[in-house]
């Protein structure tokens, strides 16, 4: 039986819900940005930073995926939504017990995006090259910005 030094009670720890202190500890230990533990090296679904901009006859939307082969990426418009999923591979398998440092995302990831304006889905382009895809989206002739000429009498 373990001895404990006497404190007046109002010093004492209360623990009233040790339940709930146990599980609050293991999902911070599943943080998955918390370097310092081996579990911040488990492979996770990861989202490519994207850029998307008007232009007056289309939208254009670019992301970031360096490392990832064109095979690899899989990209779909529904509803107005688009939507880029895919995966990036590692160039080489590496035990986990072997990092010093794993930072960068490998596995597969999905990102979709509502478009803020209906586009011809007919014409869509997407071009890749140098870790960049960029994705021409025509905006709809209706939808196009029509100048209006100011006359005067």
């Amino acid at each position: 039986m373990a001895v404990e030094r006497w404190r007046p009670r109002w010093f004492r720890r209360r623990e009233p819900f040790p339940e709930l202190e146990e599980e609050m500890e293991r999902l911070f230990e599943e943080w998955p940005f918390r370097p310092w533990t081996r579990r911040a090296l488990v492979v996770r679904e990861w989202a490519p930073r994207v850029d998307m901009f008007d232009r007056a006859d289309k939208v254009i939307v670019k992301a970031e995926l360096p490392g990832v082969k064109k095979e690899d990426i899989d990209i779909s418009i529904t509803g107005g939504v688009l939507t880029i999923k895919g995966e990036r591979r590692a160039e080489e398998e590496i035990k986990d017990e072997d990092y010093y440092c794993c930072e960068r995302f490998r596995g597969t990831f999905y990102r979709a995006i509502q478009l803020p304006t209906d586009v011809e889905t007919e014409k869509i382009e997407a071009n890749y090259a140098d870790g960049i895809l960029e994705i021409t989206l025509p905006k709809v002739p209706e939808v196009k910005p029509k100048k209006i000429e100011v006359k005067v009498k």
